[in-house]
This record gives C-alpha cells, sequence and structure tokens, in this order.
C-alpha cells in the first residue's frame, strides 16, 4: 500500500517554493508568505499550503500581486493546490479578478520503480539540447501540440539553462527533421524532487510509446543523480500514461490566471 499521506507531505514540504539557481533575468521576491516570481513572460505566485492570512488580511495580499503586476504591464498566475488554506482563497482570487484553469492531477512517482531505457518508435532518435535553436524548435513544437502561442518557452528555457545547465534537462525526440516529442526534467538540489514538465506529442505519434519513453528516460537521468520522487501536474490525457507507469494521485492543481485589461 503507498503512503499517499507521507508523499503529499514530503511534496508540501519540499516542491511548493521555488529552489535553486533563479533563472537569468528573473527575481524572486517575498511578500510575506508567498514568493512573487518576476522577469518571465507573466509573473507567478507560489506559496506555502496555507498562507496564514485570512479575510481583509488576505484580500490585500492577493491585491497587492495583481496590482504589482499591472503596474509592469503583465498578468500573472497564482498557483492553488486543492488541499491549500485557507478555504475562502478560491473565491477571494476570483473576486480580484483572477480566472481558473482546468486543474492538473497532482502525481508523484518513485525514480527508482519508474526507471526504463526509452523504447522509441523506428527512426525515431531521443536528443538533449541547449543550444538557441534547438530551444526554438522545442517552443514551436510545444506552440504546435498545444494550440497557444508558447514562444515564450524558448526564451524561458535560454534562462534556466544560462543560469544552471547542470539543473535542467530539455529532451527531444525528432523523426527526421521533425520533432515529434518534446519533455524537460528540472532538478531541485536539497531535496528528494525531480519534476517533469513539458511533456507534449504531436497527434498522429500519440499512442506509439514517446511519452511513456520520455518518463522512463527522464526517471533514469533522476535515479543517475540521486534523486528519489518525481512530480508531475499532468493534464487528463497525461493521468493515465504516468498511473500505468507507477505514479500516484497526491492532490490537484489549478492555476488562476490574472490578465491585465486590454
Amino acid at each position: 500500500m503507498v503512503d499517499t499521506a507521507t508523499l503529499l507531505a514530503a511534496y508540501d514540504e519540499q516542491m511548493r517554493m521555488a529552489h535553486g539557481t533563479v533563472p537569468s533575468g528573473m527575481t524572486y521576491q517575498y511578500d510575506g508568505p508567498i514568493l512573487r516570481i518576476v522577469g518571465a513572460h507573466v509573473g507567478r505566485i507560489r506559496t506555502p499550503r496555507d498562507v496564514g492570512v485570512r479575510g481583509v488580511e488576505l484580500d490585500r495580499l492577493i491585491t497587492r500581486q495583481r496590482d504589482y503586476f499591472q503596474a509592469r504591464g503583465q498578468g500573472v498566475e497564482w498557483k492553488l493546490a486543492a488541499h491549500d488554506l485557507p478555504a475562502e482563497l478560491p473565491e477571494r482570487l476570483v473576486a480580484a479578478g483572477f480566472e481558473p484553469e482546468q486543474p492538473s492531477t497532482v502525481l508523484l512517482g518513485h525514480a527508482e520503480e519508474v526507471a526504463a531505457d526509452p523504447v522509441l518508435p523506428g527512426g525515431v532518435v531521443l536528443r538533449q539540447v541547449s543550444e538557441a535553436e534547438d530551444l526554438r524548435r522545442f517552443a514551436d513544437h510545444q506552440t504546435e501540440v498545444i494550440g497557444t502561442d508558447c514562444s515564450w518557452v524558448a526564451a524561458d528555457l535560454g534562462a534556466r539553462v544560462a543560469a544552471a545547465p547542470g539543473l535542467i534537462t530539455i529532451l527531444v525526440a525528432e523523426a527526421g527533421d521533425r520533432v515529434v516529442c518534446t519533455a524537460i526534467a528540472t532538478y531541485y538540489p536539497g531535496t528528494d524532487f525531480v519534476a517533469l514538465l513539458g511533456g507534449a506529442t504531436l497527434p498522429e505519434w500519440q499512442g506509439r510509446g514517446l511519452y511513456r519513453a520520455m518518463i522512463g528516460a527522464r526517471a533514469r537521468e533522476a535515479v543517475a543523480r540521486g534523486f528519489r520522487l518525481l512530480h508531475v501536474d499532468a493534464s487528463p490525457a497525461s493521468a493515465p500514461i504516468l498511473r500505468r507507469c507507477g505514479f500516484h494521485e497526491i492532490t490537484t492543481s489549478t492555476h488562476y490566471q490574472w490578465t491585465p485589461p486590454q
């Protein structure tokens, strides 16, 4: 029997706030209990499980973040887990103009149980990348799969590589000159965790084991680096694959987005 309560406690303790080297061009600012991440294409808010304030004081904390990024002419996202406190936080975010996106399933896996040699379809090559042109192709692939403009991803990844190249692995699976699947692993020294993100596969290549191969390859690297746990905020399409690979659901997370008026 998997002890999901222990996994959730590890997640809350180690993965709620940003860790490690700050990416180039970004700053981390604290406002009381929350972390404000500045310098990306949108602002980001990360919090402990309990932000520790209620009522009017909570409203003030929320509006300070909104107004800070409005002054910068940027939007801001506030990441909220289903078990976060206070319980009134979602309604207070909505009252301040934040809109919830579809929830993601937060899944954790034991790296040693998930690690595997990647099994790729014929003609597909898996490659680790970091050069600007490859990062642009990575971003173009994300735009094609997701259906929204992800051009900002190239600069974001470039900033992370420039700041700490050893703390990120960026993978592309290519068929000839076509990127057919992408994935990222970010490492958090001083914790048990590696975060798996950026997994995306072209529709015509789905169902052929590429996403699963990316999971196994990143888990194998996590084990080699001495990390014990894997974390994914999974979409509805990815969650079933991750469960079959041995991941366990611990909660859900929702990004509440505020966009500046036009």
